[in-house]
C-alpha cells in the first residue's frame, strides 16, 4: 500500500465514524445543526448573507455510506456560505500596486506545505477588492479550488481573496472547519466526478453547495482531527520508508545481476577442476596460436600491451586463473567507419549503437547502406557470427554476441572483437564484460563531455580474469540457470 491510499484509507474511516468511539455525553450532530440554523439565520436578518432557496433533500441514493447514529449527513450550502472569487483588472495599477490583501490563484495552493495558507505570489489593494468580484474572506474559510485542479485546499490563516478558480467555504460555525477540511479531502473525488466543462472540468458554485458531508457531533469533530493529526506524521515517515523500499526494488534486480557476474569472474560460482588445466596454459595456446595466424598473414600484429601490475589487481582469482588484457585474448580489435556512409533506402543494415545498446542485435529501426560501399568497409571491420560486439561511444560497455550469419556493417560507436572461438568461449566474455569489474574500467576510461568514448586504446588495457575453457563452460550454464530469477525477484 502506497502512503496516499493509507492516508485515503485513514481519512475515510474518520468520515464513517470509526477512527474514534462515539460518546453521548457529546450530544448528537443533529443540535450542532440546529445551533448553524440559527446562526445562518441570524447572519440572514443581519443583511450579512443572502437567503437561499432550499436545498433538496438528502435521499438513499447520493448516501454512499452508513455513519453513526448520533451523525447527520448535510450539504455544505446548509452549514457554510459558499464563496467565489475574481480578478481585478491587470491593467489597473491602482487595484495592484501597493496592496496588502493576499490575493489566491490554483496555482498558490500547488505549493502549500500543509494545512494552513497565508497569502499566495500577489496581493491587491481595497479598491481591486471593491472593483471586481473577489470578495475578502475570514481567518478559517476553508480555501478550495474549483477549476485547474479541482480540489487544491487549506485553511485560511488570515483574511484573504481568491481568484475565480475557487469556490470557498465559510463556515457557519467556525469551529468545524478543520473536520470539514479532512472531510472535503476524503471526497473530492466525488466532487470532481460531478464536475462539468470540455477544456478543462470545474465545480460550479451551486454544485459545490449540493455536495454532501457526514457531520459528527463539535466534540467528537475535535477528537477526529486530533486523531488524524497524530497519524499523519506516522503516514510520512511510512512514505518515506516505502519510496526507499520501491527504490530498493527497483535497483534489486540489477544489484543481484551485478552481485551474481562478480562472483562468477572471481570463481566462486562453480568448482575449481584440475583436470580442466590452467589458464596460463590456455593463454600460451592464445598466444601462439595469434603468433602462427600472423606469420600466415591472417591477422595484423598489435603493439605489445602492458604488463599488468598489482596495484591494477582488484581482487583475488584461483590459483588456476590469469589476469589478462582483453587486447591480448582478441585476434582482432577494430570499430566501425568513422565516416557518415551514404545512406540508402534498403540494403545492406549498418549497425550503430542505438542498434546494440539494448542488450541484443536489433536491425528493426537500422540505417542502410549500398553493397559496394558495404563491401568496402567491410575489408577493415568485418562482424561475423560468434563475434562480440562492444558499444564505446555514448552508451558504453555493452557487449552483444553476433548471433546470426546476416551481412551488416558497424559505424564507429560499436567495437568489433574477433577470439578464437576453440580456446575461448565468448559467452563468457560477454558476462565478464558485463561485470562490474569491466564496466568499472569502462566507465573511468571513458572521454569526452557530451558523446563520451571508450576509446579503442583503453578497451584492449581493460584487464580481466580468464579461467581454464572448460571452467568457463561451466560458469556460463551455471549464470544461465540464475540469471533469469533475478528479473523474476521482485514480481
Amino acid at each position: 500500500m502506497k502512503a496516499q491510499d493509507l492516508k485515503n484509507s485513514i481519512l475515510q474511516l474518520a468520515i464513517q465514524g470509526k477512527l474514534v468511539e462515539q460518546r453521548a455525553e457529546e450530544g448528537t450532530a443533529k443540535e450542532l445543526l440546529e445551533k448553524i440554523a440559527a446562526e445562518k439565520k441570524q447572519l440572514i436578518l443581519e443583511g450579512k448573507i443572502k437567503k437561499q432557496k432550499p436545498l433538496p433533500a438528502i435521499n438513499e441514493e447520493v448516501i454512499p455510506f452508513d455513519i453513526p447514529e448520533s451523525w447527520e449527513w448535510v450539504r455544505l450550502a446548509e452549514i457554510g456560505e459558499i464563496v467565489g472569487g475574481g480578478t481585478p483588472k491587470t491593467g489597473s495599477s491602482d487595484f495592484w500596486n501597493g496592496g496588502d490583501i493576499p490575493w489566491l490563484t490554483p496555482a498558490d495552493m500547488k505549493f502549500v506545505p500543509g494545512k494552513y495558507v497565508k497569502s499566495g505570489e500577489r496581493f491587491i489593494t481595497e479598491q481591486g477588492l471593491k472593483g471586481s468580484s473577489a470578495r475578502l474572506m475570514p481567518k478559517g474559510t476553508i480555501i478550495y479550488s474549483s477549476r485547474a485542479p479541482i480540489g487544491y485546499i487549506a485553511i485560511a490563516e488570515n483574511a484573504l481573496a481568491t481568484n475565480q478558480g475557487f469556490k470557498s467555504l465559510v463556515p457557519y460555525e467556525a469551529r468545524i472547519n478543520e473536520y470539514i477540511y479532512y472531510c472535503l479531502i476524503s471526497r473530492t473525488n466525488e466532487i470532481i466526478s460531478r464536475a462539468s466543462g470540455t477544456t478543462f472540468k470545474e465545480i460550479s458554485g451551486s454544485e459545490f453547495g449540493l455536495s454532501v458531508v457526514p457531520l459528527p457531533p463539535l466534540e467528537e469533530q475535535k477528537r477526529i482531527v486530533a486523531k488524524i493529526e497524530e497519524m499523519m506524521p506516522y503516514v510520512e515517515k511510512y512514505d518515506v520508508a516505502y519510496s526507499e523500499v520501491a527504490m530498493l526494488n527497483k535497483k534489486f534486480p540489477e544489484d543481484m545481476q551485478k552481485s551474481i557476474l562478480q562472483y562468477a569472474i572471481q570463481g566462486k560460482l562453480v568448482e575449481q577442476r584440475k583436470e580442466d588445466g590452467t589458464a596460463e596454459e590456455l593463454y600460451q595456446q592464445i598466444q601462439e596460436e595469434k603468433k602462427k595466424l600472423i606469420e600466415e598473414g591472417k591477422i595484423k600484429k598489435t603493439k605489445a600491451l602492458p604488463e599488468i601490475t598489482e596495484d591494477e589487481i582488484p581482487f583475488d582469482i584461483p590459483e588456476n586463473w590469469k589476469w589478462v588484457r582483453l587486447g591480448n585474448l582478441l585476434n582482432k580489435l577494430t570499430d566501425g567507419t568513422h565516416s557518415t556512409p551514404k545512406y540508402t533506402v534498403t540494403g545492406v543494415p549498418f549497425i550503430s549503437v542505438k542498434d546494440v545498446s539494448g542488450g541484443k542485435m536489433d536491425f528493426s529501426n537500422t540505417k542502410f547502406i549500398s553493397q559496394e560501399e558495404h563491401d568496402s568497409l567491410y575489408k577493415r571491420c568485418n562482424p561475423e557470427k560468434d563475434d562480440i560486439l562492444l558499444t564505446k561511444v555514448g552508451t558504453t560497455g555493452i557487449p552483444v554476441i553476433v548471433d546470426n550469419d546476416q551481412e551488416f556493417s558497424l559505424f564507429v560507436s560499436v567495437a568489433l572483437l574477433k577470439f578464437n572461438t576453440d580456446l575461448i568461449f565468448n559467452k563468457y566474455f560477454m558476462y565478464a564484460i558485463k561485470a562490474p569489474v569491466v564496466q568499472i574500467q569502462a566507465r573511468e576510461n571513458t572521454r569526452g563531455v557530451g558523446n563520451k568514448n571508450w576509446v579503442m586504446r583503453d578497451i584492449a588495457n581493460t584487464i580481466l580474469p580468464l579461467p581454464p575453457l572448460n571452467e568457463q563452460k561451466r560458469i556460463v550454464d551455471e549464470l544461465e540457470k540464475l540469471l533469469p530469477y533475478t528479473k523474476q525477484l521482485v514480481k
